[in-house]
């Protein structure tokens, strides 16, 4: 499990990566994050903040995978993506979300690394 604080709008806001988030993000919004995360990090690579042509379908990916992580970071958090977007005026998803994918890409990285030394401490 990893945490970082990103700032949005002014305010340090607890993002949380871990096992978990998948089965999370599942439940709430009945899709794959692994296909979302990956389609999210090509959306922004094609785009740059200058164009802001981002399908509005990204845009509320985004929104969710921003959602479940603050969320899970801190259950506090209002209990839907909207109520939790009103909480800030406005932010640029060019600079959260490539913050948001180097989270979830070291934990991926962090847990990946885990399991081969748990392979190779059991010999295999």
């Amino acid at each position: 499990m990893l945490k970082k604080d990103i700032e949005i709008d002014g305010k340090l806001v607890p993002f949380r990566a871990s096992a978990t988030i998948p089965r999370l993000y599942r439940a709430q919004f009945k899709r794959d994050i692994f296909k979302d995360l990956l389609k999210l990090e090509r959306s922004i690579q094609s785009n740059d903040e200058e164009s802001s042509e981002l399908p509005i379908d990204d845009l509320e990916m985004f929104e969710n995978v921003a959602y479940i992580m603050a969320k899970h970071a801190d259950p506090k958090q209002p209990g839907t993506p909207e109520d939790w977007l009103d909480q800030f005026d406005t932010f640029s998803i060019y600079s959260i979300l490539p913050q948001i994918l180097d989270l979830w890409n070291l934990n991926t990285y962090t847990e990946s690394e885990s399991k081969k030394k748990q392979d190779q401490a059991a010999g295999k």
